[in-house]
């Protein structure tokens, strides 16, 4: 947990797969909000916390089952309000006296829609703007009778108490999901949970910022930090903010494997340092990199080789400089997130590919991590507020093995080359037809193996490469972005004219799951 001055808002996470969704919402309306698995939320967590109100997530068991997850009982006379969402509402109406079946035939799974009662409260203002409203449901048992001090606001044909709420004590329960994109209104219900609980809407970028830099300052001291900067919006934001914080006493490290997009070395190394003024050594290192990789097909054995050679380069580079005691990271809130195992509480450390290839353990520094306490869609908001041009603030993902998950089998210098040509051309096509920020990650993979192709004359024997465009809220699922045939057309055409190597596009359709979205 993080020491913060805002307003703070607790989420007990049930098990929910959409937990996340909630924070996202609560995030938007400037509320600070943090997510805690319920094994881990004690009373005292809870009075050291001090939040104005609590959430209860959905999760995936029953209340009916012993041993099944609760609450601490205590928390209902902790005084703040209690909002209950789907598993929420069955843990609060079954810790509160009410009851809770499993069967019967009033599970609903999917779209369902609510009416409301004659009365209408404070949660529910301007939320029913037709005499029902569309909500997401996802729940097998259902309660069968309401807590003591409970009366109903809103029924669904299968959920008779699909709004609940015991208004002396502002406790809210809901049995469907209005943080899903399914439950259209659904923001209004948090809007109105906040306000009725009192938020001032202080969570902003800009005092985050202020927050943040006293607080790096504090934290650093006169030290030097060094960063891994890899020209992604992360770690750009995280060394832009660290430089506003302590100037010359943070230096960056550019690893250049030879495995980045056209002209990306120059681009980043250039903003940072021409226009940013910021301390960037450019560690040139290609020849290393892909001497390593020659003659290697097998996925996991490249990333394994990526990943220890590039701990092994900014260790090298890292060491020359004197005196650096912190490593700083671009580690987001969903990386702490999933760092915490539900069912068996905290794990040991975040994601192996959120902390730089183990880095810190390695090189025996401290960790500064001033984006852990932020979604992405809050990292381009601070990024936008400390100025960082837009072109760097909305880049798609870039992978940290780069290129060489795009180049599926043995990777070698001219497949390279020619799926840096295909990549430009691709991106710069989905530019001229404004649909870049629509998608969330676009890039090409050359396949390995030869078509057969015409050209003027003559046959060619070349190679056929894969276009890749997914839409995504965070990347954890995504669906192919349904660019129009023309556009697809065109795109080949140039390609296949203006790359010399290439002679078959393809479009990739798959969605995440079953497939990943990169290729490797």
């Amino acid at each position: 947990m993080t020491e913060t001055a805002h307003d703070r808002l607790l989420i007990i996470d049930f098990g929910s797969q959409v937990t996340q969704l909630i924070a996202r919402r609560l995030r938007e309306l400037n509320v600070y909000c943090e997510i805690h698995p319920y094994q881990n939320v004690t009373m005292d967590f809870v009075r050291s916390f001090a939040p104005k109100a609590v959430i209860f997530s959905g999760g995936p068991d029953s209340v009916t089952r012993e041993g099944s997850p609760r609450a601490p009982q205590e928390i209902f006379d902790y005084g703040v309000p209690i909002l209950g969402i789907c598993y929420g509402q069955q843990v609060m109406m079954h810790q509160l006296g009410g009851r809770v079946e499993s069967g019967h035939g009033t599970a609903e799974f999917g779209r369902a829609y609510v009416t409301p009662s004659d009365e209408r409260i404070e949660l529910l203002a301007g939320w029913f703007l037709e005499d029902k409203e569309q909500v997401w449901m996802s729940h097998g048992d259902h309660v069968s009778e309401i807590a003591p001090g409970f009366e109903v606001y809103g029924t669904s044909p299968n959920a008779p108490f699909a709004i609940t709420a015991d208004l002396e004590r502002n406790f809210f329960a809901v049995q469907f999901h209005p943080e899903v994109h399914h439950t259209p209104n659904g923001k209004t219900l948090y809007e109105n949970f906040v306000r009725l609980a009192g938020f001032s809407g202080d969570w902003t970028m800009g005092a985050y910022r202020e927050q943040m830099v006293e607080k790096i300052r504090e934290q650093v001291g006169d030290k030097k930090v060094i960063c891994a900067l890899s020209g992604g919006v992360d770690s750009s934001v995280a060394a832009a903010l660290i430089h506003e914080a302590i100037g010359d006493q943070l230096t960056c490290v550019f690893v250049d494997h030879g495995l980045l997009r056209k002209n990306e070395a120059q681009e980043v190394v250039g903003m940072f340092r021409d226009h940013m003024n910021l301390h960037v050594i450019h560690a040139d290192e290609a020849d290393l990199f892909l001497g390593e990789l020659e003659g290697q097909s097998d996925p996991e054995t490249k990333r394994k080789i990526i990943g220890k050679l590039f701990i092994d380069v900014f260790q090298k580079y890292a060491d020359q400089i004197e005196g650096a005691e912190f490593l700083a990271q671009g580690t987001l809130y969903p990386d702490v997130i999933e760092s915490v195992s539900f069912s068996g509480g905290p794990s040991v450390t975040i994601k192996s590919h959120h902390n730089v290839g183990g880095l810190p353990e390695k090189m025996g520094l401290k960790l500064v991590e001033p984006l852990r306490e932020l979604f992405k869609d809050e990292v381009r908001a601070l990024g936008r507020d400390l100025g960082l041009p837009a072109s760097f603030i909305g880049r798609h993902p870039f992978p940290g093995p780069g290129l060489a998950i795009r180049c599926p089998g043995e990777i070698t210098r001219e497949k390279l080359d020619i799926l840096r040509e295909a990549d430009a051309i691709y991106i710069d096509q989905i530019r001229k037809h404004g649909l870049y920020d629509e998608i969330w990650q676009a890039f090409v993979a050359i396949l390995p193996v030869r078509t057969v192709g015409v050209m003027g004359d003559g046959r060619t024997y070349d190679y056929a490469c894969a276009l890749r465009a997914v839409t995504s809220v965070d990347g954890m699922t995504a669906d192919y972005y349904p660019f129009t045939h023309e556009f697809l057309g065109e795109t080949a055409t140039r390609i296949i004219n203006e790359v010399k190597g290439i002679n078959r596009c393809t479009y990739d359709i798959t969605s995440k799951p079953p497939g990943t979205i990169e290729w490797e």
